[in-house]
């Protein structure tokens, strides 16, 4: 019987290389993961992919796991690719998130679940220009060691230029393909009028993806940057740790997912057991429940926006629907689908869309998204934190 533990990962991660990289939005540009299923034998842990795409089922893009356990052995025995002819049939079915990845690939994004990732501890963004710039510098990681902020410019990375590259795609030139912690990649880097060439040396670093932040007022800002390993916990703490009166403004923003396990956990800070989703595997329908215990008088606002995705979604969707919080910002992506991974003959593994996950009032957020109770395409921190006053959550 298939239990909680699954994984939501964003669309991104369909493009193979930058796409393992973009799954970590907290280390280094937007991404993420959500909810893993048990392992079933030799296979890997399932993994339910929150996405925008219809349930996979009969004439619906449904692919079957021993089809493509046939045709990846076929093309082994013929001295071919396993992987590769895995990969046709994924895109000859019809299932928009359905992906096949190599085995370092998979095993790279099973570490990175762990919040552990080699890289150089910088997260890009792209300016309206396409530009690339240095979004955030993870504290004591090679970058932050050799000087660089946020606001630097990245004009080349490796001798290639970055300019109209998307941010994912330069995040995947820093990290390398199957880099080593010690490799060295090289930067042209602009700050104002100053230009210069700075070589950093790769390192295994932890992300960064819960911060807490007491704010003027006595509220308390709590921002989860991904659901890796551990996630949950660090909001609970963060909860219990917190002044007694002081409200929570939990920032969901830029989210795009992580372990479901990690986003039901964060729920249970503010719920005292009860629902936070329900989600069907070929039809058979599963509930998650929060823990018993959670701090459910504490004032609550939830910061969410499009880049809201996955297990995020899923933790935003419980704490409206259960009226716990007051939603505020812009619609979510709206990702909501299940995949399940198997392993090929070749090590490679399938994941291939098996059904989706509702908010605790039935609603599906796959293709919908979750609109806020205050839609605040502007100022939304600002408004977010007037209605957290509003609510009594200031000192």
């Amino acid at each position: 019987m298939l239990g909680p533990e699954f994984c939501i990962r964003p669309r991104g991660l369909r493009s193979r290389g930058a796409a393992l990289t973009f799954v970590f939005a907290s280390v280094l540009v937007a991404a993420a993961v959500t909810n893993c299923l048990p392992q079933d034998g030799e296979n890997p842990p399932a993994r339910s992919v929150s996405r925008a795409a219809p349930v996979a089922g009969a004439g619906r893009g449904e692919v079957d796991q021993r089809e493509l356990a046939r045709a990846a052995a076929e093309a082994m025995a013929d001295g071919k690719s396993g992987a590769k002819a895995a990969r046709e049939v994924v895109s000859r079915s019809g299932d928009r998130w359905g992906a096949v990845y190599d085995r370092r690939e998979y095993e790279e994004f099973a570490q990175a679940l762990d919040g552990r990732y080699t890289g150089v501890g910088l997260s890009a963004r792209r300016t309206a220009d396409g530009r690339i710039e240095v979004a955030r510098v993870q504290a004591d990681g090679p970058a932050d060691r050799a000087g660089l902020r946020a606001g630097d410019r990245i004009r080349t990375v490796d001798g290639r230029a970055v300019d109209g590259r998307s941010a994912a795609e330069v995040v995947a030139l820093l990290r390398g393909e199957g880099a080593p912690p010690g490799s060295a990649v090289a930067l042209g880097v602009q700050r104002g009028t100053r230009a210069w060439s700075e070589t950093l040396r790769r390192a295994r670093l932890a992300t960064e993806d819960v911060t807490v932040q007491r704010l003027d007022d006595g509220a308390l800002r709590i921002r989860v940057a991904a659901f890796t390993k551990g996630t949950g916990q660090r909001v609970r703490d963060a909860v219990l740790g917190a002044p007694k009166r002081a409200g929570v403004l939990l920032d969901l923003r830029g989210n795009s997912g992580g372990l479901v396990t990690e986003a039901v956990t964060a729920a249970s800070a503010f719920l005292d057991g009860g629902l936070v989703a329900t989600y069907d595997v070929h039809g058979r329908e599963q509930a998650l429940y929060a823990q018993s215990g959670g701090d459910t008088g504490r004032p609550l606002v939830a910061l969410v926006d499009g880049g809201t995705m996955s297990a995020a979604e899923l933790l935003a969707g419980a704490l409206k629907d259960r009226g716990r919080a007051v939603t505020v910002g812009s619609r979510t992506f709206g990702k909501g689908s299940v995949q399940m991974p198997s392993r090929l003959p070749d090590g490679s593994v399938a994941e291939l869309t098996v059904g989706h996950y509702r908010t605790p009032a039935g609603h599906s957020v796959d293709g919908r998204g979750i609109t806020p109770d205050l839609v605040a395409a502007d100022r939304a921190e600002e408004r977010a934190r007037t209605v957290l006053s509003g609510l009594g959550g200031g000192s």
